[in-house]
C-alpha cells in the first residue's frame, strides 16, 4: 500500500470511497483503531483527516457511548429563485424519498405575526399545522404552517401527510404564486434537537415565509427549521434567475 503521509492524503482516499458509493450515506465507519490500521496511518493523522471531512460536510461524528463516525447523507438543495414548491416535490426532484409525521393539526387563533401576515381579523381562526418532514427516512425540517380557515374550510379533514399546496390546488383551486421568505441562522433548542435528531445548539436554517395567491392575497404563513447539516440554499442571479447559482450552506466552525 502506498504510504499516506498527510491528512489530505487520507481525506482524499475516504472522500473517493464516499463519492464512489463504497461508503454509503448513513453508514458507520469502523473504529478509529481498525480504520487507521486499514489505511496504514496513525490514529492522530486519521483524526485530522476526519476533521477535514467533517468540516466539508462529508461525515458527521456523534459523541458518547453509542456514537461514532457516519457518512453524511447528501444535502438537499433548496433553490430560492425557482417556482414555489412544497417539500415533497422538492425531494422528489432530487431523487429523495419524502416522508411526513403530522405532529399536530388544529384550528387555533394565530400569533400576532401570523395574523398580521395573513391579514386576519381579531378572533379569526387559522388551520395550524406542525409537521416533521423526512428525507430518505431521517428528519430534515420542522415545519409550522398556518392557513386562514375561512378561506380553506375542511382543510383539516384532508390527508395532511403530503403536499398542502397540492391539496389547495385540487380542492380550493389555488396555490401560492409568490412568496416572501426571510432566512436566518438559529441554534436548536433541546426540544427542536430531539425532534430533528441533532445535538442541542446545532445550527438550523430558519425560514419564515408568507405566501400569496395570484391575486396577491396571503394564504400561508410558515416558519420552517431546516437542519443545517442537510440543507444547501441555492440563489440564482441574472437573466431572470437563470444565471450563475450562488450556494449558501452551513458548516461547522473550525476549533
Amino acid at each position: 500500500m502506498t504510504q499516506l503521509a498527510t491528512p489530505e492524503d487520507v481525506r482524499r482516499i475516504l472522500a473517493r470511497q464516499i463519492v464512489a458509493g463504497e461508503l454509503r450515506p448513513g453508514q458507520r465507519l469502523g473504529a478509529e483503531r481498525a480504520l487507521a490500521a486499514e489505511l496504514g496511518v496513525s490514529r492522530a493523522l486519521l483524526r485530522q483527516a476526519l476533521s477535514i471531512l467533517e468540516d466539508g460536510g462529508m461525515i458527521r461524528r456523534v459523541p458518547g457511548r453509542g456514537g461514532g463516525t457516519y457518512v453524511s447523507r447528501g444535502k438537499i438543495e433548496r433553490d430560492m429563485s425557482s417556482r414555489i414548491e412544497g417539500i415533497p416535490a422538492l425531494l422528489r426532484s432530487q431523487g429523495v424519498t419524502a416522508g411526513t409525521h403530522v405532529l399536530s393539526a388544529r384550528l387555533a387563533e394565530p400569533e400576532d405575526d401570523a395574523a398580521q401576515a395573513l391579514r386576519m381579523r381579531p378572533g379569526e381562526l387559522a388551520v395550524d399545522l406542525l409537521r416533521l418532514r423526512l428525507a430518505d427516512g431521517s428528519p430534515l425540517c420542522l415545519e409550522h404552517a398556518r392557513f386562514p380557515a375561512r378561506r380553506f374550510p375542511g382543510l383539516l379533514e384532508l390527508p395532511l401527510g403530503g403536499s398542502v399546496y397540492e391539496l389547495l390546488q385540487e380542492h380550493f383551486g389555488t396555490r401560492p404564486a409568490s412568496a416572501v421568505e426571510r432566512i436566518e441562522v438559529t441554534l436548536a433548542s433541546a426540544d427542536e434537537a430531539a425532534v430533528l435528531d441533532v445535538q442541542p445548539d446545532a445550527a438550523l436554517l430558519a425560514i419564515t415565509r408568507t405566501a400569496s395567491d395570484s391575486d396577491g392575497d396571503p394564504i400561508e404563513y410558515a416558519h420552517d427549521l431546516f437542519r443545517g447539516d442537510r440543507t444547501r440554499l441555492v440563489v440564482r442571479s441574472g437573466d431572470g434567475g437563470a444565471g450563475r447559482a450562488q450556494v449558501v450552506e452551513l458548516r461547522r466552525a473550525a476549533g
